[in-house]
């Protein structure tokens, strides 16, 4: 009995050190994030046309909004006082998040925009506009998202009907679709197959000691 007690004493350490180890002294993880969700860039369809311009390089976040070709800037902060010198700082756009009405897409659009986009959409008369401006350097500050507003806009039947007028009046045919874009190069790759002399390419080739001592 003596033994039975010493030997349940004896063990009670080690059981204690098994509940202690298994117990965490971390911190618990947080079930939610303060920072905002990013803004992913919408996909285009197959058939639109691949944005000319690419993705960003260096400051990616100008892909998911209407920043006007405005991109983060790095430069020096100069003191003036006893200790002169120069610190190294950086100035980010001014961005925000509005509403945007869009007349052709027949909705409030809640966009990041920056003010210097802001102030070219309200100079075009509106979001619409601005999207579909032809110029180079439109083109070119619109990044993918803004490329991606731009295909929808003009796949609208307003925009569509617009066209169809501009082309009546400047004698232009109608553009094909991909699809018969498609079917159109299917038949020539077709028609080139069997124009293709079978003949001619299977016949072996003569050597050159064959084409001068000819039999």
């Amino acid at each position: 009995m003596a033994a039975l007690h010493t030997k349940s004493v004896m063990g009670a350490p080690f059981s204690l050190a098994a509940a202690f180890r298994s117990l965490s002294i971390a911190a618990p993880k947080r079930s939610f994030s303060t920072s905002p969700a990013t803004q992913s860039v919408p996909r285009l369809p197959p058939t639109a046309p691949v944005y000319p311009h690419g993705e960003s390089q260096w400051y990616k976040q100008q892909d998911s909004g209407l920043y006007g070709g405005a991109t983060i800037q790095f430069g020096n902060k100069i003191s003036k006082g006893r200790n002169e010198g120069k610190t190294r700082r950086s100035w980010k756009p001014n961005v925000r998040r509005k509403k945007i009405e869009s007349k052709a897409l027949g909705e409030n659009l809640f966009i990041k925009v920056t003010r210097r986009a802001l102030r070219s959409i309200n100079k075009a008369d509106g979001l619409d506009n601005y999207l579909v401006s032809d110029r180079p350097t439109r083109i070119k500050e619109l990044g993918p998202f803004g490329w991606n507003l731009r295909y929808q806009v003009m796949n609208t039947p307003q925009y569509q009907e617009k066209f169809a007028e501009q082309r009546k009046q400047l004698g232009v045919p109608k553009p094909q679709t991909m699809d018969e874009y498609m079917a159109s190069k299917q038949a020539e790759i077709e028609q080139k197959i069997q124009d293709i002399d079978l003949d001619a390419l299977t016949k072996p080739r003569r050597t050159k000691l064959q084409a001068l001592h000819p039999k």
